[in-house]
């Protein structure tokens, strides 16, 4: 099945080596969304997806050129839509 670029998908479904940009930021706990925000995790921000961790959790991330590693919980929370490839 392929997956088309506008429809929204979790950040944890994505593989690595994916890109995306993120649409939102839905079902996560205030808490975790304010951290979330504070380290750049917001709509329109590109993101790579780098690789989850040998027992699935967590993942970690690409993007404004650092990497961050965030639970799945928190991962299956930020909606995104995937990239054309480069």
């Amino acid at each position: 099945m392929e997956r088309t670029t506008k429809t929204p998908v979790s950040l944890s479904s994505l593989s690595p080596g994916d890109d995306c940009t993120v649409t939102g930021l839905q079902g996560v706990r205030r808490a975790a969304r304010q951290r979330l925000l504070e380290m750049g995790i917001m709509q329109g921000v590109r993101v790579r997806f780098v690789r989850r961790a040998p027992l699935g959790d967590p993942i970690e991330i690409h993007l404004r050129g650092y990497r961050l590693m965030i639970r799945d919980t928190e991962a299956c929370g930020i909606s995104v839509t995937l990239d054309h490839p480069a």
